[in-house]
C-alpha cells in the first residue's frame, strides 16, 4: 500500500480523505492556501505545505505549486477530492509524467468523458439513450439557432467541459438563446478555461438520477446503486437520496446496467458516477459522467457499508476489486443535505465571515462531514459548502424524521446558511411521498 499521499484539496473533503488514510495506515500531506492557514484539516494531516494566496487560481488550481509540494514531501500518490483539479485531465497527465499516482481514472479516459459532446457520442455508439441535441460543440449563433429549431424549445446550453451548474443556461426562444449563449460561454471560460458549449433539449419536469460505479484495472466493474439528486437550485444539488423514491425496479435496473455498459466501453477505472435524467413518462437519458468522487458519496456509503475513498486508494494502488455485484446489498434509506454558507432568502447569496457558534447534531444514524468550527472564518474565495449532514435509517419515513430532528439541532451562527431551507424541503409533503423533480426548490420558494 502507499506510504504517503498528498491531498490536493481543502475543507471537508480533505478531512474526509485524511481520515480514511489514517485508517489505512497511510501518512498524509495537506496543501493549503494562505486563506486556509487555520483550517481544521491541517491539524489532522502528518505534514502540510502552503501553495499560494487565497485565490484558487494561484493555489488549489496551481498545478506547478501542487506538484512542487508533492516532490518536496516525497509522496507516492495524489488524491484530488472533488472540484478544483479533480477532473482536470492535464493535471492527471502531469502526475503520470512525474511518476506520481493520480487517484482516479487515467488522463485519456478523463479526456473522453470530460468532453461532454464526445461522451454523448460514446453513449450513442453503445445504444445508451441520450437527450436530443447538438452532435458537436456550437461555434456560432447561427449553428445554435439551427440546432434549437431542429430539436425544439426549450433548450439547455451546457459547457462542454463543465460541471456544478456553471456554464448552463435555459433558453425558450431565439432571443433568449442568443443572449444565453454569450453568457454561458463567458461562464465556461472563467470556470473551466474553455468556452466551448453544446445544446440539448431541456426536459421538464425531470428527475436527476445518478449511478455510482467502481472499476479496477482488470476489467471488473460494479455499481453500488443509484441516487436521486433532483433537489437542486441553479443546477447545483442540495439534497440527495438513496435509493431513489418512486423508481420502478425495471427502470432502476436498466439505468444501472447502462452505467456499467458505458464504464466498460471506455475502460474506466476507479470510482465514477454516471448521470441520467428521467422524464415524466419514465424514459431515461444519459447526460454526463463525473470522473471523480461525488460530494454526495456518503449516502451510497451509508446504505452499502462500502468506504468509497478506501476503494479509490486500493484500486489506484493496483489491487483487484473485491466487490462482486451479486453480493452488494443496499440496506435502508439515506438522505444528505448540503449545508452551504448562503442566504436562500436573498437569491442564495454566498456568505463569507466568522462563525460565532457551531453545534452539530448526533445520535443513531446521523453523520456530519464538516471542516468548520466556532471561530472559523469562512473565506470568500471558494465553494460555499460548509459540510454535509447525512442520516441513515431502515425506512424512508424514519429517515425523514431523523433528518428533521438533526437539522433542528444543527446550529451555525454568525453567517447565513441553507439549514432553514432544508427544513422546509424535508417537511414538505411532496418530499415525503417522493414527488420530486429538478424544479422542486424553485417551486417551494415561489410558494412562500
Amino acid at each position: 500500500m502507499f506510504s504517503r499521499i498528498l491531498v490536493a484539496n481543502r475543507g471537508e473533503i480533505a478531512l474526509r480523505i485524511i481520515r480514511t488514510c489514517k485508517e489505512l495506515g497511510i501518512e498524509t500531506v495537506a496543501v493549503y492556501s494562505k486563506a486556509d492557514k487555520d483550517a481544521l484539516y491541517l491539524q489532522s494531516a502528518d505534514a502540510h505545505v502552503c501553495i499560494g494566496p487565497g485565490e484558487s487560481a494561484e493555489s488549489y488550481l496551481n498545478i506547478p505549486s501542487i506538484i512542487s509540494a508533492a516532490e518536496i514531501t516525497d509522496i507516492e500518490a495524489i488524491h484530488p477530492g472533488y472540484g478544483f483539479l479533480a477532473e482536470n485531465s492535464h493535471f492527471a497527465e502531469v502526475c503520470e509524467s512525474s511518476n506520481i499516482v493520480f487517484i482516479g481514472p487515467n488522463s485519456g479516459v478523463m479526456n473522453k468523458m470530460g468532453d461532454k459532446t464526445l461522451a454523448r457520442n460514446i453513449a450513442i455508439e453503445n445504444k445508451i439513450p441520450v437527450i436530443p441535441g447538438s452532435d458537436s460543440t456550437i461555434n456560432d449563433q447561427q449553428q445554435a439557432l439551427e440546432v434549437a429549431h431542429k430539436i425544439g424549445y426549450p433548450v439547455l446550453i451546457k459547457a462542454s467541459f463543465g460541471g456544478g451548474g456553471r456554464g448552463m443556461r435555459v433558453a425558450h426562444n431565439d432571443i433568449s438563446l442568443v443572449n444565453a449563449l454569450a453568457v454561458a460561454q463567458r461562464e465556461a471560460k472563467v470556470a473551466f478555461n474553455d468556452s466551448s458549449i453544446y445544446i440539448e433539449k431541456y426536459i421538464e419536469p425531470s428527475r436527476h438520477i445518478e449511478v455510482q460505479i467502481v472499476a479496477d484495472k482488470y476489467g471488473n466493474v460494479v455499481h453500488l446503486g443509484e441516487r436521486d439528486c433532483s433537489i437542486q437550485r441553479r443546477h447545483q444539488k442540495l439534497v440527495e437520496q438513496a435509493p431513489s423514491p418512486n423508481l420502478a425496479d425495471q427502470l432502476r435496473e436498466d439505468i444501472c446496467k447502462s452505467a456499467i455498459k458505458l464504464a466498460k466501453a471506455v475502460s474506466y477505472t476507479n470510482v465514477g458516477t454516471v448521470e441520467f435524467l428521467v422524464d415524466s413518462e419514465g424514459k431515461f437519458y444519459f447526460i454526463e459522467m463525473n470522473t471523480r468522487l461525488q460530494v454526495e458519496h456518503p449516502v451510497t456509503e451509508m446504505i452499502t457499508g462500502i468506504d468509497l475513498v478506501k476503494e479509490q486508494i486500493r484500486i489506484a494502488y493496483g489491487e483487484r476489486l473485491n466487490l462482486r455485484q451479486k453480493k452488494i446489498k443496499s440496506e435502508g434509506v439515506a438522505i444528505e443535505c448540503r449545508i452551504n454558507a448562503e442566504d436562500p432568502d436573498n437569491g442564495f447569496r454566498p456568505y463569507a465571515g466568522k462563525i460565532t457558534m457551531c453545534s452539530v447534531p448526533g445520535g443513531k444514524g446521523v453523520r456530519v462531514d464538516s471542516h468548520v468550527y466556532a471561530g472559523y472564518e469562512v473565506p470568500p474565495y471558494y465553494d460555499s459548502l460548509l459540510g454535509k449532514l447525512i442520516v441513515h435509517q431502515k425506512e424512508r419515513e424514519e429517515a425523514i424524521a431523523c433528518m428533521k430532528r438533526a437539522l433542528s439541532e444543527y446550529r451555525i451562527e454568525g453567517i447565513k446558511t441553507t439549514i432553514p431551507l432544508h427544513l422546509k424541503v424535508i417537511s414538505d409533503s411532496r418530499f415525503a411521498t417522493g414527488d420530486v423533480d429538478t424544479h422542486f426548490v424553485e417551486n417551494l420558494i415561489d410558494e412562500k
